[in-house]
């Protein structure tokens, strides 16, 4: 192997790009490089400390060269003479592989946001010699780098990875017992944690918190209802369509930019509308008093609230959507009103009515996606309804058939007019044309309401569409992992630290389920645990 450079002349500059590449010695004698490693520009320092990696120093000769391996049964070829190595193949063996560089990384970035140094004061070592601290930055690096289930960092994942190296310990740091009761011993420490990340988000990154996203989803778990009326784990409204199981709520702030600010572990039969209240005062409690902007989807606040922060001292700002039948009674009123471009396809018209004002926004590409849904529904509903009245069916038939076909298009049945015979298995059907042309009026509109009356529409909808992030912070750990196998042997209920932030900051996301191929543990109890977001209705950025 050796350095290769590629020149290039941008603006009157000559520039040089660095890759190691490896010759290989093809057919016919022709050699072909391979590129093993791109370095980009790299400085004269840089160049010399890659040279002495790929380069041998001779120590008679008094300088480095580049050597070349061959087996030690064959003889080393002409072209290699001088720079040939035998190597007894079958005597070289592979002990213990471990990923080190993510490792690496991860501690390091872990140490960028001073966490050794904060859980140093919060989680000191135990009687037993337990390093709690080391076990917890373990858990973290995991989450970052192969997010899974403290059974999967047990079983698997440490003995190919190279924290132990890195921390000076061995296989005792996760033993399994350990890693659980880590967990439970954050909680006490939360209020503190998210204060020292904030400050650390505030000195690194000139996070800016004027702007707060507020959003729930929920989580259900295969199990038994619990029995103890302190379990959180209860039946409620099911964002996943599984009302049989029980679940959980939780309840995240998070910037614009997806660091989180505080959450919340609530039981599962908790009303949305109910959680606003206790999160403005929680927040203000621990940050304080400020010029913050709540950034809400519809359904969170109730008009008692919003009326709250609006003569509060000083006045909470809101950014919240509304039902859409909130559209259909201001419709006349926003009908004259002219449409206001605040960037290329997207258009909007503001409306001042009682201490608000009101933001109805048009997406072109949100127009066309729920056009193109609606349509989909409504084709495959028509050739449905079509093809059951070609079929011999009895009546109780013909209902259970047409209310299947009604639970899949629910969208289309709306614009569908059906009238079932009330003796026979005869029906009819047609298109409800006044209904279609106020969907086709409505596709892509959504209404805004907030107290900022001076603030520029652009921004208000820029605001609202940041909504999205929130619900990719939800989902982060589940596009890498499917959540399942969730079980706490030491909890008895599920307040466990469950905070995921899009940017997945070391410390941000401590604690994720386990992925559905992990191997289950005989000490724990059955079951699983997946996770659903409600999804704003706004139109992608």
């Amino acid at each position: 192997m050796y350095l290769r450079s590629n020149r290039r002349f941008k603006d009157g500059k000559e520039h040089r790009y660095w890759s190691i590449v490896e010759s290989k010695r093809c057919s016919g004698g022709k050699v072909v490089q391979r590129q093993v490693l791109y370095l980009g520009e790299i400085n004269d320092s840089q160049h010399e400390a890659w040279c002495r990696v790929i380069e041998a120093f001779d120590e008679e000769a008094r300088q480095s060269r580049q050597l070349a391996l061959f087996p030690a049964d064959r003889p080393i070829p002409g072209h290699a003479e001088g720079h040939g190595v035998r190597v007894r193949l079958a005597a070289m063996q592979l002990h213990r592989p471990r990923q080190w560089g993510a490792c690496w990384l991860a501690c390091h970035l872990y140490e960028q946001l001073e966490l050794d140094s904060f859980f140093a004061a919060c989680l000191p070592d135990s009687r037993e010699g337990t390093c709690w601290r080391h076990i917890l930055q373990t858990l973290v690096c995991y989450r970052l780098i192969d997010p899974g289930s403290e059974w999967r960092l047990h079983r698997l994942w440490f003995e190919q990875s190279a924290m132990g190296d890195l921390l000076g310990e061995d296989f005792s740091l996760v033993e399994k017992n350990a890693l659980y009761r880590c967990l439970d011993k954050l909680l006490e420490h939360k209020g503190a944690l998210f204060s020292h990340l904030r400050q650390r988000w505030q000195d690194l990154f000139g996070a800016s918190f004027d702007v707060l996203l507020y959003d729930l989803t929920s989580t259900y778990f295969e199990s038994d209802p619990q029995e103890d009326e302190t379990d959180k784990r209860r039946h409620g409204y099911s964002r996943d369509k599984r009302p049989d199981c029980p679940q959980v709520v939780i309840a995240l702030v998070v910037t614009p930019d997806g660091f989180p600010l505080a959450y919340e572990v609530l039981p599962g039969n908790t009303s949305d509308k109910t959680t606003l209240r206790s999160f403005l005062a929680k927040i203000e409690a621990q940050y304080g008093k400020a010029q913050r902007i709540w950034v809400m989807d519809r359904g969170i606040p109730t008009e008692d609230v919003l009326a709250e922060m609006r003569q509060a001292d000083p006045p909470v700002s809101y950014l919240v959507g509304t039902p859409k039948g909130r559209l259909g009674k201001l419709e006349k009123s926003l009908l004259d009103l002219p449409w206001q471009a605040v960037r290329p396809g997207v258009d909007v018209k503001l409306l001042a009515k009682d201490e608000e004002l009101y933001v109805l926004a048009k997406s072109r590409a949100r127009v066309d996606k729920e056009r193109a849904m609606r349509q989909r529904q409504l084709r495959w509903l028509w050739a449905r309804l079509k093809h059951l009245s070609t079929m011999s069916l009895t009546r109780e038939a013909l209902l259970m058939k047409l209310g299947a076909a009604r639970a899949k298009a629910p969208a289309a049945w709306r614009l569908v007019d059906t009238k079932v015979d009330p003796q026979t298995a005869l029906f009819s059907y047609a298109l409800n044309r006044n209904k279609l042309r106020q969907v086709r009026r409505r596709e892509g509109r959504y209404l805004l309401r907030t107290n900022m009356g001076s603030q520029d529409p652009a921004a208000l909808w820029r605001f609202y569409i940041q909504l999205t992030e929130v619900e990719a912070a939800f989902n982060c750990g589940r596009s890498i992992i499917n959540w399942s196998s969730a079980s706490r042997p030491t909890s008895s209920s599920p307040s466990w630290p469950m905070a995921c932030t899009s940017r997945c900051a070391p410390g941000s996301s401590l604690w994720q389920p386990a992925s559905p191929h992990e191997p289950c543990s005989t000490n724990s109890p059955p079951s699983r645990c997946s996770m659903s977001t409600s999804q704003p209705q706004t139109a992608a950025p």
